[in-house]
């Protein structure tokens, strides 16, 4: 029994009601094989007349009437654990970021999401009903059977536990082999889709066959893996069809006997015979639909096991370290404290224009680590970004630029140091719990933080922040969806608008079918400029935003497509405290101040004239 998928059964209202009737019915029709075989033996016998045979056919079908009702609510269990699983699992890799997901292949996180998922049908809808049956009609069975002949009954007790038995034996040994082969179907779709993504890349150095050859061998490693779960399949059949006659030979070759010697009477040696086999036939049901489940419960395993994972390293000592705000060390502190020429006076005029007050940004003694890496990513940063002021950060690859704006995001959590956010710590915010009051804070205060009124959880905190990344995701939907994706309550004219005022308007409405265009999947019939330009529109139709993260938005970008993503940056700034990862001159040029980052540390800062 998978004890985390028997837990979120119980916790989803709807479908415990399912599984219980589901359970339900399958365990009483497995008990009215009782009385069919009562009824079918005093018939054959003659104990009973033969107007006992509507009886019996009553029975049959109310069996069969059960068997249908456990088939329906089987079918609503399963589609409400794989709806609630899904959600859950697409829910925690959203929350886990950009950062910990990169430990992950995409390709096999789809894989689980889908197919794997599909996998749990025969765990829930045959293995748990067969559990049910297994513990209770065999029980049931044994009870009729001492009261009928005490000497079969006795040679059932015996035989029983046999099947358990064998079926334990062999379905440790199917364990083992159906994770093999879930781990191979996972590595093939990882790769292929991996493979799919890169195959403009793979064509242009003709590596493309021998990638064809790969996903060959993976295919084939499994086939070789299915077909070995098969084999084990079958023979679990086998061993079990084998004990199960032997047993049945054991009890039926003695009830013969006694029966022509006169020792037994007719009536008991039929209900004997006919009782015997449903002693074993749920628990070889169950053994064989074990086998069937299997891929689902691997499946679950590697979904329970994300769902699982931290998102972040702890963050262990931070509730204990609080220096004092501004608090600094060395270079670090200094640097913090430097403010660009007129961002406050911007900030006070846009904050009437979008709606959003532009925070102010202080980072105290921060310290990011990520899990297997010895080396911090970020390392004792102290940093402070005025209301409105546009900061840029400089410096090489892996020097911790886009670890900063994750923090930001709330994707990575520091492991010392805090991020406050107009005084309000952000790493502190939380969703409100069921049954609590909105504006209660995590540590029982009721009072409101000052600057961020009504916040309280990371994603009241997100709608707060425009974010653009370097290669931002267009999906298979039209213009106008793409644009309003983070404000889906946009009308047709405030995305136009947005577009507009990101230059894509005259290159949108070009298109075939202008804003209802259809793009395909990560926006493949646009330039790098239109994908770029799209994504600034998004944080354009996003007005009430405070916040700007841009990670290097111009990044791959011609001349011409640059210049306008700059302008549009620009525009999309004003008023905004706003974080740009830059590494270009005109981008630079849209900051008040240039922090340069390297190896994680804060190591130089001016303003953005000073700077070049």
């Amino acid at each position: 029994m998978h004890k985390d998928l028997l837990r979120l059964a119980r916790g989803e209202r709807a479908v415990r009601g399912h599984l219980a009737l589901c359970l339900a019915a399958a365990v009483l029709a497995g008990l009215l094989v009782l009385a069919q075989a009562e009824l079918l033996a005093g018939v054959l016998s003659g104990r009973f007349a033969t107007s006992a045979l509507g009886l019996l056919a009553l029975v049959v079908a109310a069996r069969a009437a059960l068997g249908l009702l456990q088939g329906v609510a089987a079918g609503r269990t399963v589609a409400g654990v794989k709806t609630a699983l899904r959600h859950r699992l697409l829910g925690r890799l959203r929350d886990m970021g950009p950062a910990r997901l990169a430990a992950h292949r995409s390709g096999e996180l789809v894989t689980l999401t889908g197919r794997g998922l599909d996998a749990l049908d025969p765990y829930l809808s045959g293995y748990l009903p067969a559990v049910a049956v297994a513990g209770v009609v065999p029980v049931a069975v044994l009870v009729r059977l001492f009261a009928a002949d005490l000497t079969s009954a006795l040679i059932v007790l015996v035989t029983v536990p046999l099947i358990p038995i064998f079926g334990a034996l062999v379905g440790m040994h199917t364990k083992a082999v159906t994770e093999r082969q879930w781990r191979a179907l996972a590595r093939l779709g990882g790769h292929f889709l991996d493979v799919v993504r890169g195959l403009p890349t793979l064509r242009a150095f003709g590596r493309a066959r021998y990638q064809a050859e790969v996903i060959a061998r993976v295919a084939d490693a499994h086939r070789a893996a299915t077909m070995r779960t098969l084999r084990v399949a079958f023979l679990s059949s086998l061993v079990l069809e084998l004990a199960a006659s032997l047993s049945l030979a054991l009890v039926a070759v003695p009830v013969g006997l006694r029966l022509l010697s006169g020792s037994l009477d007719l009536s008991a040696a039929l209900l004997v015979l006919l009782l015997a086999p449903e002693a074993y036939l749920p628990l070889r049901v169950m053994g064989n639909k074990f086998h069937a489940a299997m891929e689902g419960v691997a499946a679950a395993d590697e979904a329970f096991a994300v769902l699982d994972e931290r998102a972040d390293p702890p963050a262990e000592g931070r509730a204990e370290q609080r220096p004092a705000a501004g608090a600094g060390s060395g270079d670090g502190a200094a640097i913090g404290t430097v403010t660009g020429a007129g961002a406050m006076d911007r900030a006070r005029a846009g904050n009437g224009v979008y709606g959003g007050a532009a925070p102010e940004i202080r980072l105290e003694n921060v310290t990011v680590r990520y899990p297997g890496r010895e080396d911090a990513a970020l390392e004792d940063v102290s940093l402070v970004i005025a209301p409105g002021e546009r900061v840029a950060l400089v410096g090489e690859s892996g020097a911790g630029k886009s670890t900063l704006l994750h923090l930001l995001l709330g994707f990575v959590e520091p492991v010392s140091g805090r991020v406050l956010v107009d005084g309000v710590e952000l790493h502190g915010l939380r969703e409100p719990r069921a049954g609590e009051p909105a504006e209660l804070a995590e540590n029982g205060s009721r009072a409101e933080p000052a600057g961020l009124p009504g916040l309280m959880g990371l994603d009241a905190w997100r709608a707060r922040l425009a974010f653009v990344p370097q290669r931002p995701h267009l999906f298979a939907a039209s213009v106008a969806d793409n644009i309003r994706l983070g404000a889906p309550g946009a009308t047709d004219a405030e995305v136009r608008a947005a577009a507009r005022a990101a230059h894509a308007d005259e290159f949108v409405s070009a298109l075939p079918e202008g804003y209802g265009t259809v793009l395909g999947e990560r926006g493949a019939n646009l330039s790098a400029g239109q994908r770029q330009r799209v994504a600034l529109a998004r944080a354009f139709c996003r007005p009430s935003a405070g916040l700007l993260l841009l990670d290097e938005p111009t990044a791959r970008l011609d001349g011409r497509s640059e210049a306008a993503v700059v302008a549009a940056t620009r525009e999309l700034a004003e008023g905004r405290t706003a974080v740009i990862v830059a590494h270009r001159p005109a981008m630079i040029d849209v900051a008040d101040r240039v922090i340069r980052i390297a190896d994680g540390r804060v190591v130089a800062a001016a303003q953005a004239g000073e700077a070049r």
